[in-house]
């Protein structure tokens, strides 16, 4: 394959990833918003209070989502390792998502439903960047190249519905 051709995949595997991380964090920014408004309205707590605990049930939420669709493909040998990370790099995200509402609550006075929900969501935007650097770089790493060609063609074998490269006789092509 040409340097450019290398690129091209390279690129095309960004955009994808990039795609379903934005689709899971889309939900994911469903689930937080929903659940802080529904504290905020339904309960008694302070703001910073109600969107820390949104914060963690989307945190839970986009795990899952990422886990299991946006990084399927990816190393799945130190759950524990990864479990870890995850809850680490979410906490600073959740530091960042949530220390943009505290100050324009507390230092600001800006406490109104629709100021709170603007801070939320641009601190939620600002920690999304933070997150996803984080994530695919140290939690959901990727597997070495051997094995993601075994995966790739695995999943291609599950797609096509036929025989693996390897049980295919000469006189069947393989279709890729």
């Amino acid at each position: 394959m040409s340097e450019r051709g290398a690129l091209r995949t390279r690129l095309d595997l960004l955009a994808r990833e990039v795609a379903k991380f934005g689709a899971v964090g889309a939900l994911g920014l469903l689930v937080n918003v929903a659940a802080f408004n529904l504290l905020r309205h339904t309960t008694d707590l302070q703001v910073v209070r109600a969107s820390v605990l949104a914060t963690f049930v989307a945190i839970v939420f986009n795990y899952l989502g990422f886990r299991y669709w946006t990084y399927r493909d990816r190393d799945k040998t130190g759950r524990t390792r990864e479990l870890t990370l995850f809850v680490l790099f979410s906490a600073v995200g959740a530091v960042i998502e949530n220390g943009l509402l505290y100050m324009a609550t507390y230092g600001f006075g800006w406490n109104s439903p629709v100021q709170s929900n603007v801070f939320k969501i641009l601190g939620i935007g600002i920690a999304t960047l933070f997150r996803f650097w984080s994530y695919r770089s140290w939690v959901f790493k990727a597997l070495p190249a051997k094995e993601m060609a075994a995966v790739r063609g695995a999943e291609g074998v599950v797609a096509q519905g036929g025989a693996s490269p390897a049980e295919q006789t000469p006189a069947e092509p393989v279709r890729r």
